[in-house]
């Protein structure tokens, strides 16, 4: 990944086809203050965990819609003009285009669903 980023965010899929995904022990087991870990491709999308505090900085995809589902914690997504809080079992669709960041107080715990071919840190 990009070594300009203070993020470890691991893109190869961790989990294939027909085994079980175990989120809890990847949160259990993560040291970082922003992880991120593909954890399945669903045909031409894949899953990924991210367990965060602090902020990402601010970007966006030309062509990929990105999807977050907080399990723990909250998730803030700024957008230009407002803020978004996700608290656990909320989710919220980014669509391709707009400039955004996302930002935890707290450590949270989220789902994302997005393209295989995406650029996490934006385009």
């Amino acid at each position: 990944m990009e070594n300009n980023y203070p993020y470890d965010t691991r893109l190869d899929v961790k989990y294939e086809q027909l085994e079980l995904i175990d989120v809890p022990a990847i949160v259990k087991a993560n040291t970082h203050k922003w992880f991120n870990q593909t954890l399945t491709k669903v045909n031409d999308s894949v899953v990924r965990v991210a367990i965060i505090e602090g902020e990402y900085h601010w970007h966006k995809h030309d062509n990929d819609d990105e999807f977050f589902f907080v399990l723990e914690g909250q998730l803030l997504i700024d957008l230009e003009d407002k803020t978004i809080a996700l608290n656990p079992w909320e989710g919220f669709t980014i669509p391709k285009g707009i400039v955004h960041r996302t930002r935890a107080l707290k450590k949270t715990v989220m789902l994302m669903v997005e393209t295989s071919e995406i650029v996490p840190t934006g385009d």
